[in-house]
């Protein structure tokens, strides 16, 4: 059994509707300053250990990648590190309709 959970972009939606959710968004920064889900981060090996010592453990976090394959193996990282509830976006932010 997997420590994170895949959700699909209408539960991400529904998630940021119900609840204060963290989101982070693991594509390279050219791709994230191009778009991203809004209240997402860009997290990256430049600002992974801020991000663990800022983050709130116990709150959702959903990690988003180019097409939901890397953000697997980040939502694993992440769980163990600390985090309870961790997502992986299905199909990355190609499937996020919601563009801005």
């Amino acid at each position: 059994m997997s420590a994170f959970q895949i959700i699909s972009a209408t539960k991400l939606k529904q998630m940021q509707q119900q609840a204060d959710v963290q989101i982070v968004d693991i594509r390279d920064a050219g791709s994230f300053e191009k778009g991203h889900i809004p209240g997402a981060i860009r997290l990256g090996n430049d600002n992974l250990a801020t991000f663990m010592a800022q983050a709130d453990m116990e709150k959702p976090l959903v990690v988003v990648c180019y097409h939901g394959i890397s953000s697997q193996s980040a939502a694993e990282y992440l769980h163990q590190q600390g985090f309870d509830d961790v997502y992986s976006l299905e199909g990355g932010f190609a499937a996020w309709p919601w563009y801005d």
